[in-house]
């Protein structure tokens, strides 16, 4: 199997914070810096698209000095590894509601969009207050206003559906990583993962490696996709 589109849920930063005997904000911030390696290891894998759930709509729950301090980290990690990123060509692209994120974050963001826009190699997405069912509720409305202007036919198929999502110019995810044990998939991607290989490791975040990257890759490839067919 030809791996494209990885999407990975990255969990567990509280959890090996604890394990340290440390404060959550200490786990987030190793698991920033483990975005890095992750995304160079994909890159020199050949992977087309990378999809990281940085932030998801549920996590504005979380108490607010928390959610401070993750939206200071795209900032933390831009400074510090924007440059090796253009070095390897990759492109930094983002999905997710960038109105409701405090400005600061979303000019961060931005400023790394746009100095890599024309890089051509890998594309690392940061999913950022993200939701996939909010996406999905979106792309329902815009499909509704694009019927109402006869801008599109009313019998819509799903190929022409999906042209309303953020993904539309991704190809379809063909694996889907969690770490830290969770076995759900916590409102991410739920369209786009409908035929991707699940892959669910208990090693947390900030302990996750290329090389279980890698070695999960290798077993992906070997496994059939059959799509519903024999």
């Amino acid at each position: 199997m030809d791996l494209k589109h990885v999407a990975i849920i990255m969990d567990g930063n509280g959890r090996w914070a604890k394990q340290h005997h440390k404060i959550r904000t200490f786990g987030h911030l190793h698991g920033t810096e483990k975005v890095r390696e992750i995304a160079i290891a994909a890159n020199d894998d050949g992977i087309q698209v990378l999809t990281l759930y940085a932030f998801s709509t549920e996590n504005w729950k979380r108490p607010a000095k928390e959610v401070e301090y993750l939206m200071g980290l795209p900032a933390v990690f831009f400074d510090r590894y924007l440059k090796e990123l253009m070095d390897k060509n990759i492109k930094i692209e983002s999905i997710g509601n960038m109105a409701e994120i405090p400005p600061n974050t979303r000019e961060v963001l931005l400023n790394a969009i746009k100095q890599t826009q024309q890089n051509t190699g890998m594309i690392l997405c940061f999913a950022m207050n993200y939701g996939s069912r909010n996406e999905i509720v979106n792309a329902a409305k815009q499909y509704h206003q694009a019927v109402i202007q006869n801008k599109i036919r009313e019998d819509i198929n799903e190929a022409e559906f999906e042209s309303f999502l953020m993904t539309n110019h991704y190809p379809p995810v063909d694996l889907c990583i969690r770490t830290s044990g969770e076995q759900r998939l916590s409102n991410f991607l739920l369209w786009q993962i409908a035929y991707a290989e699940l892959v669910f490791t208990p090693t947390t975040w900030p302990d996750f490696s290329a090389s279980e990257l890698h070695e999960i890759f290798v077993n992906v490839s070997q496994r059939e996709r059959r799509f519903g067919g024999l």
